[in-house]
């Protein structure tokens, strides 16, 4: 069986880790599969945006395979550093939606990589956690920058100071996580709300992807400038014009992503 399940049904590409018997903890073969098919959806106009979860009832992804620590030198580790860095860049700057359907542990590599996606919703059961410190490192997958950008300083340094896992109501409380659902719903949920987000322009959701990521890392007064461009890229598509034509004639409107 493959680490990495893909399906595509309605413009919607699932992900789903396949490693339940080791909690879908990550690992080289597994970060090549995410990587292969979140550059695949890149690439195929098919795909309108992802869901990524783990397979089973246990784990989203559990974290990397700890096993692997024991072999890392100061240099190699910088390298497994940057490398699923890379991974959590593609997965945030896809340039289309990725809701992470988090079904159980997300845990330091698995929490980096539900906060490099776009949106998360977490099944009742769901424990995120940064619990790299018990292990004597600190997140290596950006975990320590994503954290504090979307939970505040005080809450993330809270989080990977302790090393504690927090509960699914918690995460939601802080900000962590978008919605919860029984874990039976985690799925259609995620597909609901993802169906949802498809209906609207899709270069118009492109260009929000892209503010958001983009600004976040400028000066205020630059971030503003982006906005203006790509508000101004906006006006020139096809489905400005059917969105503003139908809102006009009180209608639905019919947008083809040009």
């Amino acid at each position: 069986m493959s680490v990495v399940l893909t399906e595509v049904l309605d413009r919607i590409l699932t992900v789903t880790v396949n490693r339940p018997d080791k909690l879908n903890a990550l690992n080289p073969e597994v970060m090549d599969a995410l990587a292969a098919a979140f550059e695949s959806a890149r690439r195929d106009d098919a795909v309108g945006g992802v869901i990524l979860t783990g397979a089973g009832e246990k784990a989203f992804i559990a974290g990397a395979d700890i096993t692997i620590f024991k072999m890392l030198t100061p240099f190699s580790a910088r390298s497994f550093a940057r490398r699923g860095q890379a991974l959590m860049d593609a997965i945030e700057t896809l340039g289309k939606p990725v809701i992470a359907a988090v079904n159980g542990f997300a845990l330091g590599g698995g929490c980096e990589v539900a906060l490099a996606c776009t949106l998360r919703i977490a099944s009742k059961n769901a424990k995120l956690g940064q619990p790299e410190v018990n292990l004597g490192v600190i997140p290596g997958y950006g975990g320590s920058q994503r954290l504090p950008r979307l939970v505040g300083k005080g809450r993330a340094f809270e989080i990977l100071l302790t090393g504690d896992m927090i509960s699914a109501d918690e995460a939601h409380r802080i900000g962590l996580v978008n919605r919860i659902v029984e874990p039976a719903d985690l799925l259609p949920a995620s597909r609901e709300l993802l169906k949802k987000i498809l209906a609207k322009a899709p270069v118009a959701i492109h260009y929000v992807l892209d503010a958001v990521n983009a600004g976040l890392d400028m000066p205020f007064a630059a971030a503003e400038g982006h906005e203006a461009t790509l508000f101004g890229l906006c006006v020139a598509t096809e489905d400005m014009r059917e969105g503003v034509s139908a809102f006009l004639e009180k209608r639905p409107a019919k947008f083809t992503g040009k």
